[in-house]
């Protein structure tokens, strides 16, 4: 999410996940959601809001790996600093990672039916996107996809993003899996737009799709749902 006027502050080497610190939240922060990786708070601090990522929340026994992804995150923001409608990461210090606030809302929130400049829209922030060489790997989730006050697009939640050189194989392949996820979507909101060749790609699918469906997806809800006793519902908000 990101706050306009807010700048990036000098950049400072990556921490490690045994110098988190237990802290209270800031006085002025609204929590938005906690889980077991930690909790996201909206601060407001000097005439400014930006969102915070508080991994002193999370339980110590898995904060390696809320420490893993919070800087997987942090990378993926240094990659694409400047970006229009993605975060801007302004601190990551191993135990908080703070990025500019954006406004609007999840997909889910606020649906674009039938709103073809949207997806038009979020097609170009994803070819930006991957020719800065960095893929989302996590679109399926409407909650990662924000309509903003004026119906354009943007794009949180960075997480599960991968780095690496555009033209290659493999993040050839990532990108063509973010295109099928935000052209499904489209089929969902807007299934009149879809073109020919769009519907040709929602019918393919790749390995990589595959081998998750029959190994990784298994052992994601189970660690999730039994294990840490949490489920994100595919980001599409809570169960009715």
């Amino acid at each position: 999410m990101t706050s306009k006027g807010i700048g990036a502050t000098p950049r400072t080497p990556l921490a490690s996940p045994y110098n988190a610190r237990m802290s209270q939240p800031p006085p002025h922060a609204e929590a938005l959601k906690s889980d077991t990786f930690g909790r996201i708070l909206l601060v407001r601090e000097g005439g400014t809001r930006f969102v915070r990522r508080d991994l002193t929340a999370s339980p110590w026994w898995v904060r390696w790996l809320a420490w893993y992804l919070a800087r997987r995150e942090a990378l993926a923001l240094r990659r694409i600093d400047g970006m229009p409608a993605t975060p801007r990461l302004l601190r990551w210090d191993g135990t908080y990672l703070d990025r500019s606030f954006l406004d609007g809302q999840a997909m889910y929130l606020r649906p674009p039916r039938g709103d073809v400049a949207y997806f038009h829209a979020a097609r170009r922030l994803l070819q930006q996107l991957h020719r800065r060489g960095v893929a989302h790997n996590d679109l399926a989730k409407e909650a990662n996809w924000l309509v903003r006050e004026d119906g354009s697009p943007a794009l949180i939640d960075f997480q599960l993003a991968v780095r690496g050189e555009p033209r290659s194989r493999w993040m050839r392949l990532l990108a063509r899996e973010d295109l099928r996820h935000l052209l499904k979507h489209k089929r969902m909101y807007c299934r009149e737009a879809l073109t020919p060749v769009e519907r040709r790609l929602l019918k393919r699918h790749s390995w990589v799709r595959d081998l998750w469906f029959r190994t990784g997806k298994p052992v994601y809800r189970f660690v999730t749902r039994r294990v840490l006793h949490w489920e994100d519902n595919e980001g599409q908000g809570p169960k009715p």
